[in-house]
């Protein structure tokens, strides 16, 4: 569909006079060219206006017009500039003041003075290089880290995964060496990066059925077991960081930290560092207690297919995600996916069903599922 059918036929399923089409197509031409448009899993020659138009085309005439209220004034597009910014900031903002901050206070001065002495500047890029930058998903965007750190970080202290063998994890060991030209040389600092996370519980969460911590913390733990204290300083701290949090998350994360203290306290860390690119509103979240919400939320519950639930879904401590993963609610889209802790109206995709039965779900923004 070229871009004035889909405008004519967006005009005519939403029944707009000729005053309200021309203002709606210039809104709609202006967000998707600097938005909408760079999502990256919309359809071979599909574009956001033609996205729009059949995701509108599944409600009832009365109902569109609250179905596209809620793109135009709810919803929250993190688009590649934004993220790419968040991931430039990160060492800058972040790691870098870290690293000072740990130098200067081994020698019991200020922060500004290890930047400026020469001898401290030199403890600062060793400890640099005793740093490890390890991704926990795809989203951490290791690539785009290291690319915008040239001459900061080598390649030898940078992965995109925390699953590695003990050989990968030696071969990290024997490239820190012969770059200081320390045969004793170990880790001092590990960094775990994610992009989003709007419950928390990917990362760490309780097992009620197991009385045990599960999620990604766990299985790094589980990963450096075997090589631990050969890999790492006796001390050494890990940091967590994630570009992206909800409000919500960003306080379940550090309570799930916090509560699992005892649990991981074998696993060799000294001390553990939590911090967050950018944390979303509290109030972001679609909510009952939002009066222009309403109407939206109930559009939400009646067009919804059960179907989409899993086993994987159900660990988020809901049975419906009509409003998403953990009932989370968000109107949140990444550019590189949409996030299942948003509304499913938004990303969720089914056939419908006879028995019970359940609408087809049509996605605004279609979500590639990690787990099937």
């Amino acid at each position: 569909m070229n871009d004035d059918l889909s405008k004519r036929v967006l005009g005519q399923i939403m029944g707009w006079d000729d005053d309200r089409a021309r203002d709606e197509y210039r809104w709609l031409e202006f967000f998707s060219s600097i938005k909408y448009d760079g999502y990256r899993d919309f359809q071979a020659g599909m574009r956001f206006i033609e996205s729009l138009v059949t995701w509108l085309q599944q409600f009832e005439m009365e109902e569109r017009e609250t179905a596209y209220g809620f793109v135009r004034t709810r919803l929250v597009f993190i688009g590649l500039s934004e993220t790419q910014h968040l991931v430039e900031q990160f060492y800058p903002k972040v790691a870098h003041v870290q690293l000072t901050g740990t130098i200067a206070s081994r020698h019991d001065v200020a922060p500004w003075v290890a930047s400026s002495r020469p001898d401290l500047r030199a403890e600062v890029e060793t400890l640099r290089r005793k740093t490890l930058f390890l991704g926990l998903s795809d989203g951490a965007r290791i690539d785009t880290l290291r690319h915008s750190n040239v001459g900061r970080l080598s390649n030898e202290q940078v992965a995109p995964t925390t699953q590695l063998d003990p050989d990968k994890w030696r071969d990290l060991l024997g490239d820190l060496r012969a770059s200081l030209g320390d045969l004793d040389a170990r880790f001092e600092i590990v960094y775990l990066i994610d992009d989003f996370t709007a419950t928390g519980t990917s990362f760490l969460r309780h097992d009620k059925g197991t009385d045990r911590w599960k999620g990604k913390l766990t299985r790094f733990r589980d990963s450096i077991a075997p090589i631990r204290d050969e890999l790492f300083a006796p001390g050494w701290r890990l940091c967590v960081h994630h570009y992206i949090a909800s409000h919500s998350a960003e306080k379940k994360v550090r309570e799930s930290l916090a509560a699992s203290s005892e649990f991981f306290s074998g696993a060799g860390w000294g001390s553990l560092h939590v911090s967050f690119g950018t944390v979303l509103p509290e109030g972001l979240p679609v909510s009952d207690s939002n009066p222009e919400d309403a109407a939206f939320l109930a559009l939400a519950r009646k067009y919804y297919d059960p179907s989409i639930e899993t086993t994987h879904t159900k660990v988020g401590g809901v049975n419906r995600i009509d409003l998403g993963y953990g009932g989370c609610a968000l109107p949140v889209v990444l550019e590189h996916n949409t996030p299942n802790n948003s509304v499913a109206l938004l990303w969720a995709e089914s056939n419908g069903g006879e028995s019970p039965p359940a609408p087809a779900m049509r996605p605004l923004f279609r979500r590639r599922q990690r787990h099937v």
